[in-house]
């Protein structure tokens, strides 16, 4: 639902100018703001404030019956997160797994390859390049969906190891592509992240090189390190401090997107284009034997046996 949300997205910047494309995306969070007047807290939430006939009203409107539900233990949730608690192999292991696939995702070099897409399918001679975010965000829609599909039948492990060697070989071709196509040494001072600078015109050919590694990156992503690092964070984390955990991870996506498009433009200046999309390649080399390593896998497994898992037992 994500993607199909970007993909919507895409189609309207596609069609509108980015003036009344700015009031259209006035209307999502309006809509949110009013539904969400129409939705209960958690039932697990009420239950740990002690509002047990509020719970089972709002576990009436989630699920529509009381049938066959069981009240959870709460007591554990009142402890809350102690920094003592990191002590613990069963908080602190999947704590820095979390903040890792977070880090790692936009380490990969996802923004950087969206920066240039529109101007891969100029390279191209596309008739229409303004459609390369659309043709980019179908890409994403179609292999979201079939990773949804097979997960649960492939496993996490798997899907994110696949993702992260095809998102090796399409960064590595990716920067190969910019080093064949690197003109002289260039006078300025500045990168321009929307056009690639020093460079000699490429032939069609040669930018369908970057066209077909663009688009081979994008579905890698969207199969493994797209959407399985937000599916992962929520099953490894224990309840008392997946609230507090969650927060965490999430900080480190949005900073790690901040820092990778802040000083994207600076690392082209120093590494050249090319170097930087290599660089982006061993991040994902590194990846891939880091999942290998150290993420377990979590297909039809419950809290209780990840969180032993994480413990030894």
């Amino acid at each position: 639902m994500v993607v199909i949300g970007i993909l919507l997205a895409y189609l309207a910047g596609w069609v509108l100018k980015w003036r009344w494309l700015a009031v259209l995306g006035c209307v999502p969070p309006s809509f949110m703001l009013l539904l969400m007047c129409c939705m209960p807290e958690t039932p697990r939430y009420l239950l740990t404030q002690h509002k047990r006939q509020e719970a089972v009203a709002a576990m009436q409107f989630l699920w529509g019956s009381e049938q066959g539900w069981e009240e959870p233990p709460v007591g554990a949730e009142h402890e809350g997160f102690h920094l003592a608690q990191l002590r613990r192999p069963g908080v602190y292991k999947p704590f820095i797994i979390g903040i890792s696939l977070m880090a790692f995702q936009q380490l990969s070099g996802i923004n950087a390859v969206m920066f240039y897409a529109e101007t891969i399918f100029e390279e191209a001679k596309f008739k229409d390049s303004s459609l390369a975010s659309v043709i980019v965000g179908i890409i994403q829609v179609l292999f979201t969906a079939i990773a949804a599909l097979v997960m649960d039948r492939a496993g996490r492990r798997l899907l994110l190891a696949l993702s992260g060697v095809v998102m090796v070989f399409s960064t590595s071709a990716f920067g190969a592509y910019f080093k064949l196509t690197q003109g002289g040494p260039s006078n300025s001072s500045h990168v321009d992240l929307l056009a690639p600078v020093s460079m000699e015109p490429a032939s069609v050919g040669l930018a369908w090189l970057a066209v077909g590694s663009m688009c081979l990156f994008i579905a890698g992503f969207a199969m493994g390190w797209g959407p399985i690092p937000w599916l992962l964070m929520s099953e490894i984390f224990p309840l008392h401090v997946k609230g507090v955990a969650t927060g965490v991870c999430v900080l480190t996506n949005w900073f790690m997107a901040f820092l990778v498009t802040k000083e994207f433009s600076s690392l082209m200046e120093v590494l050249r284009p090319y170097g930087a999309f290599w660089l982006a390649a061993a991040f994902c080399i590194f990846s891939v034997l880091c999942t290998l390593a150290c993420v377990p896998e979590t297909k039809g497994k419950t809290l209780e046996q990840i969180t032993a898992h994480f413990e030894g037992r």
